[in-house]
């Protein structure tokens, strides 16, 4: 696979999906019926997961990888459902998921029943449990993973024509403006290179941000009843 990344710095796409998402999720718990909050936050997915499959080809410890990830998605539940209420899985654990998917497809290369049973017991995970975007993230991550760039913004787009018809998600249309960004806009990725992000911040910002949702989300809540 031929990422297209060389004009780019992966730390423009980290930083563009934490923002997508904080205006996502912010939408989803004050604004439930604005759509605009919801329609920018639908970039967000589709670039932790290019940061992501990024990130996993990057790594000096693949395993190392996936244990920060699961550690991450075990934290950030309570926080995800305390901001969200709901029983719902966080989507990092969904993203641990994709990510598990990749190894053992790499580990099982030379073998493509079984690379074939992997991604049909992963499908079958997802949508069996309330995994946040089910299949759909892995889908979108194996295209990033397999796919050449130039046929990115076709397979998100039938992606989501899927899942408009599958699960009615209309607003999910809107994500595929992100991979357009990703594959067609190298030069404007180039011109945010300034744009710092310390790691400490990447990976601790889903959990955080949730927290403090929750938090606000909660203290609203007293002072309402308090005022009642």
């Amino acid at each position: 696979m031929a990422i297209p990344t060389s004009r780019m710095k992966v730390i423009v796409i980290q930083f563009v999906a934490m923002l997508t998402m904080l205006i996502d999720h912010i939408g989803a718990v004050w604004y439930p019926e604005d759509p605009v909050w919801r329609i920018i936050g639908r970039l967000a997915m589709p670039f932790y997961i290019y940061a992501m499959v990024i990130g996993y080809f990057r790594t000096r410890d693949v395993h190392r990888y996936l244990m920060r990830v699961g550690i991450l998605a075990a934290i950030s539940q309570i926080p995800y459902q305390l901001a969200f209420d709901v029983l719902e899985i966080n989507v990092i654990a969904t993203l641990f998921i994709c990510l598990l998917t990749l190894r053992l497809l790499d580990w099982l290369k030379d073998k493509p029943i079984a690379c074939v049973a992997v991604i049909a017991a992963a499908i079958a995970l997802l949508e069996a449990f309330p995994f946040d975007y089910g299949a759909y993230a892995l889908l979108l991550t194996l295209i990033y993973r397999y796919a050449s760039p130039r046929y990115f913004a076709a397979l998100h787009l039938l992606l989501n024509i899927a899942s408009v018809f599958y699960k009615g998600w209309v607003l999910q249309l809107f994500s595929l403006m992100a991979t357009i960004w990703i594959v067609y806009l190298p030069d404007l990725m180039k011109s945010m290179d300034k744009i710092k992000v310390p790691r400490i911040v990447w990976r601790s910002f889903y959990p955080l941000h949730l927290i403090g949702i929750a938090v606000v989300h909660y203290y609203s809540r007293l002072e309402e009843m308090l005022g009642a």
